[in-house]
């Protein structure tokens, strides 16, 4: 498995072990998790070095797990490898798709740029154009080559949706957890609290793996959890787990001036994932949800948060989302100014 110590790849290695599999854990620093079989083999393998992933395939493998494909040189470094593996698993990623209009993620930021897709979004609906500019795009690109190569090395490619649980570089959760660690018990959420941006905790995604491993085929499938909470109602899950209580400011339409009440679930509407196909042709039933998995992930954010700025912790949180993520005193100055009052 490629990306073996990723938020993914730990729970996949972990799964696939359990079920029989030999597997060998690739990463670039070649760690171990502690969750791991003894019997798991971990290797440090740096993909974009010449000849690394060949010299650590050796003799070849009955099924290739690449977690961090994302572009046409990865597609090539597998297409390459077809003669000694037997099938593969690739993630892609839910970003693929767009509207009827062409509106996708990479035109979220512009005026009613907001994909409006059906509910739930099946893997037939159109996507974003193959090419090398946004990562859509190269997920898109990276698709298109590794089916073309049909029986010659079958591939299944899992189109995830906003993935959630324990080592995640970016955890979408740490929206509220932080704020209510902070001993903030107000919070203004855009669009009225419905977004809905279909998550998929890690357990499912390593589920899916485990399955398409046993039956080869050349497909994508959509992966996410069987439920789609709204942002509204993922706050109030974090509330439950702290055993905490907030009061909730709904605001209709987008986010005021600063990006008030604007989460990294935000959208104007609703991204749920169809998962009828994985169903169908994997025999694919989640292994948790939304709600039940969130006390594991709560619990490891509060302790990496334990006295430590979250933009130590969580650098790549930092970049994507900004210091306005945290503003509390951009947020109080517009409760104060627009809010009811307490």
């Amino acid at each position: 498995m490629l990306g073996a110590t990723g938020q993914i790849g730990r729970v996949a290695v972990r799964v696939l072990a359990e079920e029989g599999w030999d597997v060998t854990a690739a990463s670039r620093g070649g760690g171990r998790d502690g969750d791991w079989a003894e019997g798991v083999r971990p290797v440090a393998v740096d993909r974009d070095e010449e000849g690394a992933l060949e010299a650590a395939l050796g003799d070849g493998c009955d099924v290739l797990v690449d977690m961090v494909a994302f572009d046409r040189r990865h597609a090539a470094q597998v297409a390459a490898l077809a003669d000694r593996t037997g099938s593969a698993v690739v993630m892609s990623s839910g970003a693929v798709y767009e509207d009827d209009r062409g509106r996708s993620f990479d035109t979220q930021g512009e005026p009613d740029g907001f994909p409006r897709c059906p509910v739930p979004i099946p893997e037939t609906q159109r996507t974003v154009a193959a090419g090398d500019a946004t990562y859509g795009t190269r997920k898109v690109l990276l698709e298109r080559e590794l089916l073309a190569l049909g029986d010659a090395l079958q591939v299944t490619l899992l189109r995830a949706g906003a993935v959630h649980g324990r080592h995640s570089r970016a955890p979408r959760e740490l929206y509220f957890v932080k704020r209510l660690l902070d001993g903030r018990r107000r919070r203004v959420l855009a669009h009225d609290g419905l977004s809905r941006f279909h998550p998929v905790h890690v357990s499912n995604v390593a589920e899916l793996v485990r399955l398409a491993a046993a039956r080869p085929g050349s497909r994508v499938l959509n992966a996410a959890d069987p439920d789609a909470p709204t942002v509204a109602e993922i706050g109030a899950a974090v509330d439950e787990v702290l055993g905490l209580t907030t009061e909730t400011v709904l605001v209709p339409g987008p986010p005021p001036e600063g990006g008030i009440g604007e989460t990294p679930w935000s959208g104007a509407h609703p991204v749920v994932y169809d998962m009828a196909a994985a169903e169908r042709e994997l025999g694919y039933r989640p292994v948790t949800d939304y709600v039940r998995s969130l006390p594991e992930t709560v619990e490891w954010l509060a302790a990496r948060l334990r006295g430590r700025e979250w933009q130590q912790v969580f650098p790549k949180m930092a970049r994507t989302y900004g210091e306005a993520l945290f503003d509390y005193a951009a947020e109080d100055a517009w409760l104060e100014r627009y809010g009811p009052k307490q």
